[in-house]
């Protein structure tokens, strides 16, 4: 009879979202040593058995980036050779997801080198969460579940209802993303056309759609330097916007990004806890997807849909 034990286990970006995955199943985390040697090299040492378990490794490639991502090989690593039956690794936030085509010459596609090292390493198994770009599911060569954290966003947003909602794309590549979600809030939609300056700042250049009067929400996945929504969102101002909210479910956060998030541009910037997060007094709302990834986790594990998650409820 085949094993279907259910093991959890956390790498170190991101344990408290692990802890609250675990206490949403009622499933313990499992013991696991995760640590570093002195000269920086990841040491993991899992403290159970595991042998023909079903083993969920969770870790978000938050920074830093490269320690985590090598981290996670290791510890799938570490469970194969333990004789795990199946090893899924639960990627809250898939770092290098940006780096999925060549779009100037030499350059590699690191979103799928990530997805190779997962697999030689011994995962049987993806699952993640609002992948940058949808076709990264392609990448790997064992199955993906991809979630969408937009049923999470759009509880909370029920509580914010508002007859001139107005949602906003900050950039051309998130009009499907926007255009999703003025369907499910019963909104209009607008698109900020931008400029790249460089990795770190972007210029606003003009507004598609009518924002005048409205409640604008700006929809994106990622935001590392803040720098495409406060550019929207400064724009949006002129044109006459009465209130900004964005909702983002990545927030991977630098100090360029609270200097601009502090200029009071936003008056709500609402995300989930992916990665970790600190507000530091700014208007930062964090929503739990612990719950969404936990009931994913025993779906796959009793061979379950899991299509069912992707539903909205109170729209």
């Amino acid at each position: 009879m085949k094993d279907t034990r259910l093991k959890i286990f956390s790498g170190s970006s991101n344990r408290p979202l692990a802890e609250e995955i675990c206490k949403s199943i009622g499933v313990p985390l499992g013991e696991a040593t995760v640590t570093c040697f002195p000269d920086g090299e990841s040491f993991v040492k899992i403290n159970e058995n595991i042998r023909g378990a079903d083993v969920y490794i969770i870790q978000s490639t938050c920074p830093p980036t490269n320690h985590h991502l090598m981290e996670l090989l290791i510890m799938i690593d570490a469970a194969k050779r333990a004789s795990a039956a199946r090893i899924t690794a639960v990627i809250p936030f898939y770092g290098y997801a940006r780096q999925d085509r060549k779009d100037q010459p030499r350059v590699p596609i690191t979103a799928k080198l990530v997805a190779n090292l997962l697999v030689a390493a011994g995962a049987t198994r993806a699952l993640t969460m609002d992948l940058h770009s949808q076709q990264i599911q392609g990448f790997f060569d064992v199955p993906v579940d991809h979630l969408f954290a937009s049923p999470v966003f759009f509880q909370y947003l029920a509580t914010k209802r508002s007859s001139n909602l107005v949602v906003c794309s900050p950039d051309v590549g998130g009009m499907k993303m926007a255009a999703a979600y003025a369907d499910a809030l019963g909104a209009s939609i607008a698109l900020v056309a931008k400029k790249r300056i460089n990795a770190t700042t972007v210029a606003a250049t003009n507004i598609v759609g009518e924002v005048s009067g409205c409640d604008v929400l700006l929809v994106d996945d990622i935001t590392e330097t803040a720098g495409t929504i406060t550019a929207a969102a400064k724009i949006l101002r002129e044109h006459g916007a009465k209130s900004i909210r964005a909702a983002i479910s990545h927030c991977v956060l630098g100090e360029a990004a609270y200097k601009r998030l502090s200029e009071g541009v936003l008056d709500e910037l609402i995300t989930t806890n992916s990665v970790p997060i600190d507000p530091r007094g700014l208007p930062i709302t964090v929503l739990s997807v612990a719950p969404l990834l936990g009931e994913a986790i025993v779906r796959i594990n009793s061979n379950e849909s899991v299509t069912s998650l992707f539903k909205i409820k109170g729209f």
